[in-house]
């Protein structure tokens, strides 16, 4: 029992710590930038997962919390890679946002609407910092249109290796969130009061059998997932590197390659765009070939070209 940790970025074990209010408060002061003091009261409006436990194979965790009364929270984990993630989140904060009005209730109930994203996986991937904070605000002037409506997100993969001692308390708690050794759960909370005291959670859910057993279910069913998509994805990548294949060798053969029928799709659009250039076909008509020939549209076709057009 003593060697078993549960790992804060599994949603179950985040959503018995956010039961927590003194790791409640840490966590929403860390995040929202306030003063601990600020918060005098958080209220859990929902402690269940959208779909119960094991079931809810995406991980999605949704605990909804109101701060000061004046405010509504929505917290969430995502432990598989979602693309469209930033228009999901602005659905469901929206929504968040539209409930709260009553038909004959006038505009002024409406409470700030705040949504935290925390994401196994880079959203932004040009960018390098993992924590970014948005808010709706006016072009060219920067001043804001309503501050009704915040966006938090916290990428876990670009947490920085090791802490500093003037680390901030947004990334103390990113790394405690992240952690999965129990060096790293015990460095951490030496830093942060609050922390400790989420810690001090997980050490003693850890020895609640039932917990421990849904905690395990949980972490199975999300494995699981992960590898059922893993899989999918390699089947997906085998079938269209034969197609590719296939497409190549036909290509090539038209073109009169004779290594055509060894080459894949990307070989077989190389192929075209070079030998077409060579006969001083015009950059028109060549696109106009992509497109057809290997299903591209145009900016497919465009991007293509300019990148095999360099070699000759």
């Amino acid at each position: 029992m003593t060697e078993f940790l549960m790992k804060p970025k599994i949603d179950f074990a985040f959503k018995e710590i956010m039961m927590n209010e003194t790791a409640r408060i840490g966590f929403l002061s860390a995040v929202l930038k306030l003063n601990p003091t600020e918060i005098k009261k958080t209220q859990i409006l929902n402690t269940y997962l959208r779909k119960e436990h094991e079931d809810d194979k995406q991980g999605i965790l949704d605990v909804r919390v109101s701060l000061n009364n004046n405010m509504e929270i929505d917290i969430e984990i995502q432990l598989s890679e979602l693309r469209v993630w930033a228009d999901r989140s602005l659905f469901y904060l929206s929504k968040m946002y539209a409930e709260q009005i009553k038909p004959g209730q006038t505009y002024d109930v409406f409470k700030k609407c705040v949504g935290i994203s925390i994401l196994n996986f880079d959203l932004f991937p040009k960018e390098t910092e993992f924590y970014s904070c948005f808010h709706i605000q006016e072009d060219t002037r920067h001043f804001l249109y309503t501050d009704k409506m915040e966006f938090h997100v916290i990428e876990l993969p670009k947490l920085p290796q090791e802490l500093k001692d003037d680390s901030s308390d947004i990334l103390l708690w990113a790394k405690f969130i992240n952690a999965e050794r129990k060096e790293e759960f015990d460095m951490i909370a030496t830093k942060n009061t609050y922390i400790k005291s989420a810690y001090k959670t997980l050490q003693v859910i850890r020895q609640d059998e039932k917990k421990r057993l849904a905690y395990e279910a949980r972490e199975k069913a999300l494995r699981d997932y992960n590898q059922g998509m893993l899989e999918a994805e390699l089947r997906g990548r085998e079938i269209g590197r034969k197609e590719g294949q296939e497409i190549g060798r036909k290509e090539g053969q038209k073109i009169g390659r004779k290594e055509g029928q060894k080459i894949g799709r990307k070989e077989g659009i190389q192929a075209l765009i070079l030998d077409n250039l060579e006969e001083q076909v015009t950059q028109e008509r060549i696109l106009t070939k992509l497109q057809k020939r290997f299903n591209l549209n145009e900016t497919e076709a465009k991007h293509y070209y300019e990148q095999y057009s360099k070699l000759k």
